[in-house]
């Protein structure tokens, strides 16, 4: 349940930085390859024990704290999600 939660918020993270006047093109790029990783999570193949998702996010939650709020919160949702599971 939680991983699903995560992926819904990084894709409700991702619609809003985009639908939003302002925002620089490089926080959706980060948005998306915070998806990438945590894509990465469930396949196998994919060596995730150096994954930085939970600094990025950090990272780009600092980023939106003064200039974008609802961002903001989707964000610190997404770091609460992860930190619940471990990661």
């Amino acid at each position: 349940m939680s991983e699903q939660r995560i992926k819904e918020l990084i894709n409700e993270l991702i619609k809003e930085l985009e639908s939003t006047d302002g925002v620089a093109e490089e926080a959706v790029s980060v948005a998306r390859q915070l998806e990438g990783k945590i894509d990465d999570l469930d396949n196998p193949e994919v060596d995730t024990s150096q994954t930085t998702i939970l600094d990025d996010a950090i990272a780009l939650e600092a980023s939106f704290a003064a200039s974008h709020p609802v961002a903001e919160k989707l964000i610190r949702e997404l770091i609460n999600t992860l930190s619940r599971i471990g990661i």
